[in-house]
């Protein structure tokens, strides 16, 4: 369902085919695993089986001496990487020393699975068989599991070397990187005026992207220092970024080739395997591909941060917010890069709050390095103020849909971060889904006794991102027109971008050939995350599609002998002010070019410094069997403010992604770790994540409140979708119950123990 007035549009709007569809589904299409030359080398890993330990001495002399082994690494033979920090987009600036340690241990491990050598072969088995006769010897030291206990006073501290920013003071000794503050008006003055203050504290733990495809990387380091890597990555820029920093080689010498992407969701930003990849290839003088196994993936590379959130809120007779205090303690994993900083712009981004303080804590534990995980920090915070939010509206009385609307963000408000609020949606969001059938529609309870349904609701938001892209068009004499770009298409973004070309060509969307090169081959464009990619890359597309018209008007002139001012441009295609006869379609001209000036390409690129945040209100009704504690979801309903729906089809898909992703966090999905620190529910067996037999159809009602920073009003889509289900679980749990859990997942023995069925 989409809620908007007629479109204006020819091409915006509509649903054709993926470009890529037919090589997608026919299995043409080339990932990572799919590349294949003549003298390629296969490797191996070998990760630590301990979450912290110092590396006594490591012997790879038998490993070396096996049949068909090619070259060993460890972490003496990577380079020292250079002072600084490289930018990974959501993940703000990551310290290119701890990314080297991270892709290789030097002497120490921080999580299990931390690799400390690896191999390359003539087979794969020769490279396993080489890796398990690698002699390691360890000093095993005490893990870090949770947040309690890093930040303990008899904490074992993870990194010697790590000076903590603790509100602008240099602090050794500690496993907090940082500890920030915002403050917006008098919090404590605005706690003592309101009538009810309800104060909790929630916990949410790790849960990985689950991205179906491995990652897979292959490296050529050739005679002439130049370095090829075919990846599968969400940005091959920022992956170029990364790998130079860790080989302390200049960006210009290493090539970055984006393969097909079978999903990443914010965990194929960071680079794992490609600077190993390289520096064994450099050794053996041959191709190195590296491959993760499953386990590899749950163990080594990031999870979504887990996170301990306090909060606090109050409000004044009429149910008006007049102050928020939200405590943010999340889970950076083995080196400092938490999501903390988003979760704090995000905390009561849906509120219009007078006086508001946020403390943001990033602090390091034994578990492999947190990554970005779609709208990465926002879910732990939207669980918490939702959760207590809806607990605000029983004890007042007050409809939950009455108290968002009255105290619900607008236009011009300022956030508790700083920046004031463009023109966003809540308000009309949060209307959508009042009003919406499923609302609307009474919740009718089951005839056996021991069935409970419950319905809960819940907001989220996402800040969304502009930066850098570049997009090249070439106009064919077919009239077809190439598309190049260097955004890694993850959801359907040749089509969302192809489509903001062809509405200002004139042309249909499938008279666009996309096509996404490498870093050798475009100009510099951000990473395929923060909900970016269709709204900068689209507008890199747009204005090198309005440069096209331009010049395809200067070339009618030519072709009809006029000045240049006497040609125009509608949607009808190219014409003459003073001769109507003079009249010609944009694919007519593209045939006609021969002999005017050359080939018509144009390349534009963009660097936006702003984006507007977007909004999302999930409705969930579920059902729980009270003698079991297994629940299920029996509706669920996003509506969501859009911007403008380039391809609602692709829209409605993230929408529902995203929803099934938060629904998993909310009732299933988590790292079990057991005592030492390892994981012992890594595959997809073990760790539950839902499939299309646990969920409902998911309801969309797409909202659009057009983004005046864009031309065709469009605004990051992908993201903000997964922050509103484990608050909105969460009161339909206590709808439900009448229980208020505070633990996520929510699972059925959390939902026993509420109960009392069992003990805790």
């Amino acid at each position: 369902m989409v809620a908007t007035s007629e479109s204006k549009y020819r091409v915006i709007g509509t649903r054709p085919i993926r470009h890529d569809g037919v090589e997608k589904v026919t299995g043409r299409a080339l990932y990572g695993a799919d590349i294949r030359m003549g003298d390629l080398a296969l490797g191996a890993v070998l990760r630590s089986p301990h979450a912290h330990a110092n590396i006594k001495s490591i012997d790879v002399s038998a490993a070396e001496a096996m049949p068909g082994v090619l070259g060993v690494i460890t972490g003496k033979d990577m380079p020292i990487a250079r002072s600084g920090s490289v930018d990974l987009l959501e993940e703000g600036n990551v310290s290119l020393k701890f990314a080297s340690n991270r892709v290789m241990a030097g002497d120490k491990v921080v999580f299990k699975g931390h690799p400390v050598a690896a191999v390359a072969a003539m087979d794969l088995n020769s490279a396993l068989e080489a890796a398990r006769a690698i002699k390691v010897e360890y000093e095993v030291l005490p893990p870090v599991l949770s947040i309690r206990r890093a930040i303990g006073n008899d904490a074992p501290i993870l990194h010697d070397d790590l000076v903590g920013d603790h509100l602008g003071e240099s602090v050794n000794s500690t496993n907090i990187a940082s500890h920030f503050r915002h403050e917006l008006g008098d919090p404590e003055q605005g706690f003592a005026d309101a009538k009810v203050v309800i104060e909790r504290e929630f916990e949410l733990a790790s849960a990985h992207q689950g991205y179906i495809e491995p990652q897979t990387s292959t490296a050529f380091w050739a005679p002439d220092g130049k370095i090829t890597v075919w990846t599968s990555t969400q940005g091959s820029f920022n992956a170029r970024e990364q790998i130079a920093g860790v080989l302390n080689l200049p960006p210009s010498q290493i090539k970055v080739v984006p393969m097909e992407i079978g999903g990443g969701f914010g965990g194929k930003i960071p680079v794992y395997l490609e600077p190993s990849a390289a520096v064994l290839s450099r050794k053996i003088g041959r191709p190195v591909r590296l491959s993760m196994s499953r386990t590899d993936v749950f163990e080594a590379t990031g999870p979504g941060a887990g996170a301990v959130i306090g909060m606090k809120i109050g409000v004044d007779a009429n149910g008006k917010i007049v102050a928020a205090a939200g405590d943010l303690k999340y889970e950076a994993g083995a080196y400092p890069g938490s999501p903390v900083a988003a979760g704090a712009e995000c905390c009561f981004s849906a509120y219009n709050i007078p006086n508001v303080r946020v403390d943001g804590y990033d602090i390091v534990v034994t578990k492999p390095k947190t990554a970005a995980y779609r709208a990465p920090g926002s879910p732990h915070v939207a669980f918490a103020v939702e959760s207590v939010v809806d607990e605000i509206c029983k004890e007042i009385g007050m409809e939950p849909f009455e108290f968002r609307l009255l105290n619900a963000s607008k236009q011009g408000d300022r956030r508790a971060v700083g920046p004031i609020f463009g023109r966003i949606g809540t308000t009309e969001v949060l209307e959508a889904a009042r009003d919406s059938d499923h609302y609307q529609a009474p919740l009718e309870q089951s005839s056996n006794p021991a069935i409970k349904r419950g319905r809960g609701i819940g907001i989220g938001f996402w800040r969304n991102a502009g930066r850098k892209s570049t997009v090249t068009l070439n106009v064919n004499r077919d009239s077809t027109v190439t598309l190049t770009e260097g955004s890694t298409d993850i959801g359907g973004t040749r089509a969302s971008i192809s489509m903001q070309a062809a509405e200002v060509l004139g042309i249909p969307a499938e008279k666009m050939k996309p096509t996404i090169v490498d870093t050798d081959l475009i100009g510099y464009t951000d990473a395929t995350g923060g909900s970016r990619t269709t709204y900068a890359t689209g507008h890199a597309a747009y204005n090198a599609a309005t440069a096209v018209i331009e010049e395809m008007r200067l070339r009618a002139a030519q072709v009809w002998e006029l000045e240049p001012d006497s040609v125009i441009h509608d949607e009808n295609g190219f014409s003459s002010k003073f001769d109507p006869e003079l009249n010609i379609s944009f694919e007519d001209l593209a045939g006609r070019l021969e002999g005017t000036g050359g080939p018509v390409s144009i390349t534009a690129s963009v660097d936006i410094t702003r984006a507007e945040g977007t909004f999302g209100v999930h409705i969930a009704d579920i059902e729980i069997d009270t003698e079991t504690g297994k629940s299920d979801i029996i509706r669920y309903t996003v509506a969501q403010d859009v911007g403008r729906a380039i391809h609602p089809a692709y829209v409605e898909g993230q929408l529902q992604g995203g929803a099934a992703q938060g629904i998993g966090w909310a009732l299933n999905e988590e790292y079990f770790m057991d005592s030492d620190g390892g994981m012992v529910n890594s595959s997809f067996l073990d760790y539950r994540m839902p499939t299309s037999l646990d969920l409902p159809d998911i309801e969309t009602i797409l909202v659009e409140v057009e983004n005046p920073l864009h031309p065709f009003g469009v605004k990051g889509v992908g993201e903000v979708t997964i922050a509103p289900p484990i608050g909105a679980i969460s009161n339909a749990i206590h709808d439900a119950l009448g229980i208020r859990l505070r633990n996520a997942p929510m699972k059925p023995s959390r939902i026993l123990e509420g109960l009392g069925v069992i003990s805790a």
